[in-house]
């Protein structure tokens, strides 16, 4: 019985929810999210909320249960609010700006490393060494801010690389002499 499933998704003032058979379309001032919903699920939209019930007995319904619960709340909140993830760059020489539609990233290498930044997404840099990835969709911020990190994790000696905000580093002694 999925604890996280049984109630159901508010829906605040601003945003629409359109159900065409299995097919969710929620839209808000951030934009418009479709998904299309898994068939072992109901999805019902009343009383201003939307109402997420398995549709058989079966282990796989209860398992999508809550799964479909959460990504239709991560839905209705990405286009009413949004998402945003905070990066912090460490290092000598390390910085990042953003020129056109394109994330330049200067990480140490022998070249400038430029990121094209997806459709519905978009990265603001105030200070060199800082990065803010927003958007709608949950899933897509999280990935392009993975993509970003992975040109230079953070290294375990002195810390540098780019970093999630509130990320913890667990540092390594150096070498003894």
């Amino acid at each position: 019985m999925s604890r996280v499933g049984k109630h159901p998704v508010a829906v605040p003032q601003g945003v629409t929810c359109t159900l065409n058979g299995q097919e969710i379309v929620i839209k808000g001032k951030n934009g418009e999210l479709t998904a299309q919903t898994s068939k072992e699920v109901v999805v019902k939209y009343e009383n201003d909320g939307i109402l997420v019930r398995p549709r058989d007995d079966s282990q796989q319904a209860r398992m999508l249960w809550g799964t479909w619960k959460n990504r239709i709340k991560n839905m209705v909140q990405g286009v009413h609010e949004g998402f945003t993830i905070r990066l912090d760059i460490n290092g000598v020489g390390y910085r990042a700006a953003v020129e056109g539609n394109k994330l330049k990233l200067q990480l140490g290498y022998s070249h400038d490393i430029l990121y094209p930044i997806p459709q519905g997404i978009q990265i603001k840099c105030d200070k060199p060494t800082s990065i803010a990835v927003s958007g709608a969709d949950r899933q897509r911020v999280g990935q392009v801010a993975a993509e970003i990190r992975s040109y230079r994790k953070p290294e375990p000696y002195k810390g540098k690389g780019i970093k999630y905000e509130n990320e913890h580093i667990v540092r390594k002694e150096g070498k003894k002499k």
